[in-house]
């Protein structure tokens, strides 16, 4: 006990504490506040300024940027899918269609097979003008399904019906139908998305297709070119199933991103057999087979409600994603609506594809009814990537 009445109990160490248990302290005040400066000179400086500042200012970076590091990791953790066998594609308007048959390896038939060219239908009323135009020469039935419902579950105008009368050039080729949406709160997107693919079975034997006839699968977007599906009606001995490969375009011929596109097909109709489907159905690949424009609207307010209609709802991980000027700015640097990272298997394909996608100025190959219809469809061709707001 020292003089004051206090008790210690300090001991010769190595002298960090040294000073405390003097009687020079005073008072049990003074005596405490010298016991947290002796702490504190015990800690890590650096140590507890990563713990203020440092760690959450990684949480948050991880917080923003966190997928885009999976996406990064991505060679790592995943495996390529199995490439495709390529088919040369061969095709000039000057060569006659024995010839064309017959530089794939097929034999002409005497008469062309029927064609269904078959979507489900969301709000693309300008992509669908384009795409049957393209087409009509060479379909002779257009088979289209909407629903009420989006994938994920919102509610939506039935736009083909409401707008029906401006594709009056295929009413007589035309089977419609309209499925109610079933409004499943919570429930992953892709289990509506297959609901309604397969009502489309029914629509197409409603629509009179048979065995042997073509059968066109692909995403209103994805939009074969009117002279490969010409081909593949007039050939004999061609694959059963045909993917064709697209070239992938982002919000109008101006940005063309990879011609890696690979959805879209083209089957030879086996009833019972043949289901309509949007995944890998074969190796078969046939080149340069088409365009897919994805993301293609006049309106911002279209990209808004594409973003929250389409499977992938969860590449929205911020509010702000779906700001009109954000949109806009993102729509003329040929950037990322979601701001993610290209979804490639090798870092050498990530790296080649990271920042906005470089345009192009040629429209040069693309589908004719654009070209004809230029002043109507501006905004698609190269140089004009300035949206309307309605």
């Amino acid at each position: 006990m020292d003089s004051a009445g206090y008790y210690t109990n300090c001991k010769k160490t190595d002298g960090i504490c040294e000073g405390i248990c003097d009687g020079e302290h005073g008072s049990k005040a003074v005596l405490s506040m010298s016991r947290l400066k002796c702490a504190l000179r015990g800690f890590d400086l650096k140590a507890l300024l990563f713990l203020l500042i440092g760690l959450p200012i990684i949480i948050f970076v991880i917080y923003v940027h966190g997928q885009k590091v999976t996406y990064f990791l991505r060679p790592i953790w995943e495996k390529p899918p199995k490439p495709f066998t390529v088919l040369p594609h061969y095709y000039h308007e000057n060569v006659s269609m024995a010839n064309l048959c017959k530089l794939h390896g097929w034999k002409v038939r005497e008469a062309p097979r029927r064609v269904f060219d078959t979507v489900l239908f969301s709000n693309e009323l300008d992509i669908l003008d384009i795409r049957w135009h393209e087409l009509s020469p060479y379909v002779s039935e257009f088979v289209l399904l909407e629903s009420n419902s989006t994938f994920t579950g919102l509610e939506k105008k039935l736009h083909f019906k409401e707008n029906r009368q401006k594709f009056e050039f295929a009413e007589s080729r035309l089977t419609y139908g309209m499925i109610g949406g079933r409004f499943v709160k919570g429930e992953n997107p892709f289990v509506e998305e297959s609901y309604q693919r397969v009502a489309l079975d029914q629509l197409l034997k409603i629509a009179g297709i048979t065995d042997d006839d073509l059968l066109i699968m692909s995403d209103v977007d994805e939009i074969p070119s009117g002279h490969t599906i010409n081909l593949l009606r007039w050939c004999d001995f061609t694959p059963e199933i045909l993917h064709l490969q697209l070239k992938n375009y982002l919000y109008s011929f101006q940005f063309m991103l990879d011609d890696k596109s690979w959805r879209a097909s083209v089957h030879r109709y086996r009833a019972g057999k043949t289901r309509y489907a949007h995944y890998r159905q074969t190796d078969d690949l046939l080149a340069d087979s088409g365009w897919h424009c994805s993301f293609c609207f006049r309106y911002i307010n279209d990209f808004v409600f594409k973003m929250k209609a389409y499977s992938h709802v969860d590449r929205i991980r911020f509010s702000y994603f779906l700001n009109p000027k954000r949109i806009q700015h993102v729509i003329c640097q040929g950037a990322d609506l979601f701001d993610m990272l290209p979804e490639e298997y090798t870092f050498q394909d990530i790296i080649a594809k990271l920042g906005p996608i470089p345009s192009t100025y040629s429209a040069v190959h693309l589908p004719a009814y654009l070209l004809e219809k230029a002043d109507q469809y501006r905004y698609l061709l190269p140089g004009n990537c300035m949206r309307e707001s309605g």
